[in-house]
Parts: C-alpha cells; structure tokens; sequence
C-alpha cells in the first residue's frame, strides 16, 4: 500500500524578514552557498554606482538659479579656488576659499550687515543640493516669517562647508548657513547637509559650526529640517554663539511650544 505524498515542509521563518520593513540598512540578505545572492549583489553594485555618480556628477548651476528665481529668490553665483572637480576632490583647502573674481564680486554685494547669509554649496553630492535646496528653503522662509534680514542667497560650486564661513564675512553676515551636499552613502546619495555659524570669517573650525544632516524625503524631511534650523538660527542670534556652546534643544522646544533658556 503506497503512501500518499507529504507536502513540502516550509523552511523556517527568518527573523530578521520582518526588520527590513523598518530600515534602509541592508539586513537579512540572505545567501548563496558562502555568498550573497545575485539580486543582492546587483542592487549593492548599483548604490555604489549612485554614490560614485553623485560625487562627481555636476551641479546644474543653471536650472537651480532658474528654480530659485522662480520662487523669489535671485541667486548669486560663486567659485571656489579648486577650478574643477579633480583639484577640489585632491585639494579639500582650495575648496575653503573664494576664487578672486569672486570674492570681488561679493564684495561689491554686500549691502551692510544683515542677520542671515544662505550658502548653496555642491559639496559631495550636488544631486542633494539639486533636489533639496528649494524646499528647504521654501520651509525655512516660512518657520522664521520675516524675522531675519537676509544677504543675497549665493550658489556656489566645488564648495567644502568653510567656504560660508568667507562668503557670510564678506556679506556682513552675523550668521552664515551653508546647506551642502553630503558624502553619498550606499543607501542615500543624496542626502543634504546644514552647517550654521555664528560671527563667520576665515578661519572657522568645525567647533563653531551645528550641523542637521541626513535631509531627504527618506531621513530628515525638508519641513522638519527647516524647523530645527530656524530654532538654531534664532538662539545663535540670540545667544551670540554656536557650535559646541549651543546646545541643540530644538525638539524639546517645539514639543513644549517654549524657548528653553540659555
């Protein structure tokens, strides 16, 4: 008497199936023999293509200036002293200062001290700055309502964060933010990066600046990121200081709808 045929037993369930939901980071991948699985390897393949591509693809000075003149907000257009992509990726220090011409420009910009000076720097992934600079903005025009003077908004390229810290000197700034495309990541190539500093001028270390970094639809969202910021920019004025010395208490803030003291 033959026996009837049984149903495939199930493999277990993986446990880890079900984080995957929860995090871009790549977990339970599975395998095949000792290695990852061809789909895995693919999509790995392909990240590490979009980070490379972001780091060296070029801003497009011309449609960003265009998409911010359309929204009110004519740019000025400035250059670091790295002439091009391969001096500014071998030379970091040549992307911390103003080529001449430029640096003459903003110069002659400057109408007189105001509160505000908004850097748009290409940095590490000008994809970032590309799709994000505009609502940021859009949102941080919006949280502050007028409560600041502002300098001409300056795009510039092959730019490392200090380069605001020359620009927000020469345009008499009180405060310089420089929103900056960040070093891509295998899961976010186009992440956007805020660096705030009080009193810029050459010089500035890293110690004076505070960062919100990871702004993208997928991490810090353009509104949340202009909240924290405008909390930052209105305590840095207030306190006369940033970095290290400010103290990011913004969520506490905006959750208890108060300004905790200094």
């Amino acid at each position: 008497m033959s026996s009837l045929p049984q149903p495939p037993v199930a493999p277990p369930a993986d446990p880890w199936s079900d984080l995957r939901r929860h995090t871009p980071a790549r977990i339970a991948l599975g395998r095949s023999g000792t290695s990852l699985p061809t789909a895995e390897l693919l999509r790995l393949a392909a990240a590490h293509a979009q980070a490379r591509d972001a780091v060296h693809l070029p801003l497009d000075v011309p449609a960003l200036a265009a998409a911010l003149l359309a929204d009110g907000w004519p740019p000025l257009t400035v250059q670091s002293r790295a002439a091009h992509r391969e001096a500014y990726l071998r030379r970091p220090d040549w992307g911390r200062r103003l080529d001449t011409a430029s640096a003459d420009a903003l110069q002659a910009a400057a109408t007189g001290p105001v509160d505000l000076a908004v850097v748009l720097g290409d940095g590490l992934s000008a994809v970032a700055l590309q799709r994000h600079a505009l609502p940021v903005l859009t949102a941080l025009r919006e949280t502050l309502a007028g409560a600041l003077t502002w300098a001409p908004l300056v795009i510039a390229t092959q730019a490392r964060v200090a380069l605001g810290d020359e620009i927000g000197a020469l345009l008499q700034a009180r405060l310089v933010l420089v929103l900056l495309g960040e070093r891509p990541g295998l899961s976010s190539p186009d992440s956007l990066g805020a660096y705030l500093t009080h009193a810029p001028q050459v010089g500035c270390h890293d110690a004076q600046r505070n960062c919100v970094s990871n702004i993208r639809p997928d991490g810090l969202p353009p509104a949340a990121a202009a909240q924290r910021i405008a909390w930052l920019l209105r305590e840095a004025l207030r306190r006369r200081t940033s970095g290290i010395a400010l103290k990011d208490d913004s969520a506490t803030a905006l959750l208890d709808h108060r300004t905790p003291a200094p």
